[in-house]
């Protein structure tokens, strides 16, 4: 029985996510396995190599949206999974912000960005 779990993201963007992933300390590999309980794996298009035997993935769907795979229970004994995931939202949503006021034409926008 497979202990990993699919969750739906909001992501879309490999790079940003990529980008987040480095700028938080995370090792990043692609088109690689991500690990769970008892050497299982599956293969994901972007993998956060964690600390441990358990990482995160997410996997590209057919809408350009991401879901997150990961064997939750796992990835709990060593980090505290809502914390790990929180902070790589956090920070994908920055960049992501970032990335999109540096596309042509917005050169001369006013961005006022309010971290909660």
């Amino acid at each position: 029985m497979s202990h990993f779990s699919t969750l739906r993201t909001k992501v879309t963007d490999a790079a940003v996510l990529k980008q987040s992933l480095c700028d938080l300390g995370i090792s990043v590999k692609t088109e690689a396995d991500v690990r769970g309980y008892n050497g299982q794996r599956v293969r994901a298009d972007i993998v956060a190599v964690l600390e441990g035997e358990y990482d995160l993935g997410w996997s590209r769907n057919a809408d350009g949206s991401f879901d997150l795979i990961a064997d939750l229970w796992g990835v709990a004994k060593k980090h505290n999974q809502t914390e790990l995931i929180n902070s790589i939202n956090q920070k994908y949503a920055v960049n992501k912000t970032l990335a999109e006021v540096k596309r042509p034409g917005l050169q001369n926008a006013n961005v006022k960005l309010v971290l909660q």
